[in-house]
């Protein structure tokens, strides 16, 4: 070293420049060499000197890294690989107090003894180490920095108080991950920074922190060591760490590092405890405070000068003692550990047969123990390592497969660190010179899967301890900037390209968030964004035609798959009212928009669906009775089953009833309605319509349309199948205008004496003749089951041979002359080759069984039911089918083909039946007749006509 060469101790509390300043001085300098306490640091200073400098002249060197350009000037390296004989101008030292560290002092305390530029040296740390400097450099000049802000003491704060942009720092994996997982749950998420990172893993979570994505950093006391962060707190965890050896309380100095990191540049920051940490002694905060710490009294110290001789010497120079009283000799170290197993080994000690080989196996040994599996582990590795060096170089394709079994990036947070940490003892083996063959290759190959790794850890961290949708969003809400939202055709709800939830029609459906905290920033954020696309849907909803709308049988209302609204009851059953599902948030001018479009709706698909009710309860002409019953069917919305309206409608007369006809009103045995209001369309509304004005809470569906008989439920009110257009008849019920029909069919039948089902009953039904029978019987009549022989024609005769013509080859002409002769001849000559088939054919035989009014059941019927096939009493307040009949319609106005079959007119000279089954006109023959004692049903037309033909 020249003998003018300036040595300078910087010395100060952390947030003082100091390592600034260094690079500045090494800059103004020819060639200059850094040595830096992490290799994440080293990384952070190497790409500021080649953002000033550029990659050409700048070089990095750590364990694991190794970048050294042609025309290097600046070296930036980990203490313990700096270079000491290459002669540069500048030489600095960062974080010099390390001397005491029990681990690493040793190394640092070498750099301090030895270390030397041959223009300048600079020592950069603490003022705890101005005596040992000052007892052990000649000729060291101080320079004293003062903090350029406020350090002061917040007390005890809980985790879920901390402050936003605070450090959380524990002194272990375990709790570091406990610590970010209950902070992420509670403030959105977090970033973490360790030591054990990869630079590359360690830079992507710093920028998450740096970039605002999270508010709140968890880390080890690797952040004590020269990261400037944008730090406003720092809370301490625990003020106990395992230094390697034992657990231990932190020394004041140590925590003051640490705490150091809070307040940057000018602006002040605070310091503190949460979770189980106690709190500070009022000694310790004060020493933090004003940064006087009490100084380091020996450093830790091993022998440089090395014999390498053999193994046993080697050993002896690493623990040689030391007489100087400021130095302490250094507890074994992992390499000097490894150097005693090994040496032990008889495969090892074998090849140790120079100073050449005792020197590889030293180089080996300082392989750092990346994997802390086990020290016995590590053994076995640098034992099989040292083996392949002693026969050349470790060979490709061991190395190969080392290097493809870590290369996996798939897997949870401690796998993918577990891989890091492997990749790194090849990275290490990689970059050291005339261990592999083609070094740059099997550099650039671990780095890459160093790389990759690094980059699925930071991956992993992210997704597990940072929710980056609610930082984002935090982050742009803080900065006051304007959200911009996005909703897909799948209603999803993205804001600044993160997930939020999803929009069904008017109302925000918020994604499921982990804390009420995280919850609310959520909703804020969106609504904030979502406010503008509010009324835009809002403005596309109320222009938006009625095809793109529609009800639900619940009664909701829909905007194409969207629910927008609901049905409620209003004044009057036509007439209901709408409620909106519109957010608050959306604001009341959105909300009565859709209130008021959605009402739109519905009037006008009640005016469309029920036209002829609405034209029939305007109708000036309709009076007195007729515009009583007119109201009745607008308020039952178009059905009424006959049995409530009995006395109304034989209170009117053919006039009312011809008035209530052009608008479409049927007549019916069972039921009075309009026919167009039967179609699917207006069944569907109805069902709505009266679920509503009844105040129910779960409303009937329609049947599917086409369906002529449908089940019968009993648990199903009757008023559900009447209101659906269905009249229920033993186990099934079958449509009303149907059973009008079917009615039609039986009028001209003789209930008395009994008839069988026609091919047009079975027809009109749809069903089988089996089931015709329930529906008979739940119609008020008697099946009777029956069996009889259904004779069937064998098949013709199999021909006769050629030549010979049978009967019924007849000639031509003979056939023209007797064809009846011909028939007859071929019908005996077949019945006497092969006799007759008789199958058995199956039948019913229907009578009326009214349920007898005055007297109780009939005493055949007592105690029988169905299954001896006679018909179940009526249900109570039922018309039988033939019960109850509208008189005849007017001509031309009859809706069914054979209405009139069931009212044929008596014989006689102007016999005629008058409207309660009388005869006016009637002939004097009649009146000689006996007069029945029995009691006639003047509703029943079936039972008048029985009467006339018994007195005729």
């Amino acid at each position: 070293m020249r003998a003018t060469a300036r040595v300078t101790a910087v010395l100060g509390p952390t947030n003082t420049g100091k390592t600034h300043h260094a690079i500045e001085r090494m800059l103004g300098h020819r060639t200059g060499v850094i040595g830096l306490p992490l290799r994440l640091l080293a990384r952070e200073v190497y790409d500021r000197i080649v953002a000033q400098r550029g990659p050409s002249v700048v070089a990095l060197v750590t364990g694991e890294e190794r970048i050294v350009p042609d025309r290097t000037q600046y070296w930036v390296c980990t203490v313990e690989a700096m270079p000491m004989e290459i002669g540069a101008d500048f030489v600095a030292v960062d974080e010099i107090q390390l001397c005491g560290d029990p681990e690493r002092g040793h190394v640092f305390t070498d750099r301090l003894l030895r270390a030397r530029g041959l223009v300048e040296t600079m020592f950069l740390g603490s003022d705890v180490m101005r005596g040992a400097i000052a007892a052990l450099v000649p000729h060291v000049t101080f320079l004293r920095r003062e903090r350029l802000s406020t350090l002061s003491y917040a007390g005890s704060r809980k985790i879920s108080r901390m402050p936003p942009r605070s450090a959380i720092v524990g002194f272990s994996v375990d709790n570091v991950y406990a610590i970010a997982e209950l902070i992420r749950r509670q403030k959105g998420g977090c970033a973490v920074v360790m030591g054990a990172l990869s630079p590359r893993t360690r830079n992507a979570q710093v920028a998450l922190y740096q970039n605002g994505d999270v508010d709140y950093l968890v880390a080890t006391d690797a952040i004590g060591m020269g990261l400037n962060l944008d730090i406003h707190h720092v809370a301490f965890s625990s003020t106990v760490k395992f230094d390697g050896r034992r657990m231990r309380h932190l020394f004041p100095h140590e925590l003051g590092q640490i705490a150091g990191r809070a307040g940057r540049h000018t602006e002040n920051g605070t310091f503190g405890v949460t979770g189980e940490a106690e709190p500070l002694d009022e000694g310790v905060v004060d020493a933090i405070e004003n940064h006087r710490f009490a100084p380091i009294q020996r450093l830790h110290w091993r022998n440089d000068r090395l014999e390498f001789g053999t193994v046993e010497r080697l050993i002896a120079s690493l623990e040689e003692p030391t007489s100087n009283e400021w130095l302490s000799r250094a507890r074994e170290s992992d390499d000097l550990h490894a150097l005693k197993a090994l040496s032990e080994e008889p495969e090892v000690r074998d090849r140790l047969r120079s100073p050449h080989q005792v020197r590889l196996l030293w180089d080996v040994c300082r392989i750092p123990d990346f994997r802390s599996i086990s020290a016995t582990e590590h053994v076995t590795l640098l034992a099989r390592i040292f083996g392949f060096l002693c026969d050349g170089k470790v060979p490709n394709d061991w190395l190969a497969r080392a290097i493809a079994r870590i290369d996996r990036p798939s897997g949870d947070i401690d796998t993918l660190s577990k891989r890091l940490a492997y990749i790194r003892t090849w990275t290490y083996v990689a970059q050291r010179r005339g261990w592999v063959e083609d070094e740059s290759h099997w550099r650039d190959e671990t780095r890459a899967v160093e790389d990759r790794l690094s980059d699925a850890l930071h991956g992993a961290l992210t997704q597990r301890f940072v929710d980056r949708r609610t930082s984002v969003l935090m982050r742009r809400l803080k900065q006051k900037e304007s959200l911009v939202a996005e909703v897909n055709d799948k209603g999803e709800v993205t804001v600044e390209g993160e997930f939020v939830g999803r929009l069904e029609g008017f109302r925000f459906r918020q994604d499921a968030s982990n804390s009420p905290d995280e919850a609310r920033t959520l909703r804020q954020a969106a609504i904030q964004a979502l406010r503008p696309e509010f009324h835009l849907r809002a403005d596309r909803f109320y222009n938006s035609p009625d095809t793109e709308m529609d009800f639900t049988e619940q009664g909701g209302l829909m905007w194409g798959e969207q629910a927008v609204g609901k049905l409620v009851a209003g004044p009057e059953p036509m007439r209901p009212q709408v409620e909106p599902f519109v957010d608050e948030d959306a604001g009341a001018e959105v909300a009565e928009k859709v209130r008021r479009r959605l009402q739109h709706f519905i009037d006008r698909k009640v005016a469309a669906q029920f036209e002829p009710l609405l034209a029939m309860s305007r109708d000036e002409t309709l009076t007195g009775l007729a515009r009583g019953f007119a109201f009745r069917l607008v308020e039952s919305l178009g059905v009424i089953p006959r049995e409530q309206v009995a006395e109304d409608v034989k209170a009117l007369d053919q006039e009312a009833r011809s008035a209530l006809r052009k608008h479409g009103v049927r007549f019916g045995q069972f039921t009075i309605f309009l026919p167009l209001l039967l179609k699917p369309a207006p069944t569907r509304l109805r069902l709505v319509l009266w679920s509503l004005a009844n105040g129910l809470q779960e409303f009937p569906e329609s049947p599917p349309p086409g369906l002529v008989t449908i089940p019968h439920i009993a648990d199903v009110p009757r008023m559900h199948y009447t209101l659906a257009g269905y009249h229920p008849a033993g186990q099934r019920a079958i449509r009303i205008d149907m059973l009008e029909r079917l009615a039609d069919l039986l009028r001209a039948k003789d209930s008395r004496a009994g008839f069988e089902a026609t091919p047009d009953m079975l027809s009109i039904t749809g069903m089988t003749l089996d089931q015709f029978a329930g529906l008979m019987q739940g119609l008020g009549y008697r099946a009777d089951p029956g069996e009889r022989p259904k004779v069937k024609a064998a098949p013709v005769a199999a021909p006769a041979p050629e030549g010979e013509a049978t009967a019924g080859e007849a000639a031509p002409e003979a056939a023209a002359e007797a064809p009846e002769m011909v028939a007859e001849e071929v019908s005996a000559e077949t019945a006497a080759e092969k006799p007759a088939v008789v199958e058995t054919e199956h039948f019913y035989t229907f009578t009326w069984a009214p349920r007898r009014q005055d007297r109780g059941p009939r005493r055949h019927d007592r105690g029988q039911g169905e299954g001896r096939g006679r018909a179940p009493r009526a249900p109570q307040g039922e018309a039988p089918a033939e019960a109850a009949s509208d008189a005849r319609p007017p001509r031309g106005d009859r809706p069914e083909r054979g209405e009139r079959q069931g009212h044929p007119r008596p014989k006689g000279k102007g016999g005629k039946l008058d409207r309660k089954g009388g005869e006016r006109n009637q002939p004097k023959t009649f009146e000689s007749r006996p007069a029945r004692t029995e009691k006639i049903d003047p509703d029943n037309p079936f039972a008048v006509l029985a009467a006339l033909r018994d007195r005729t």
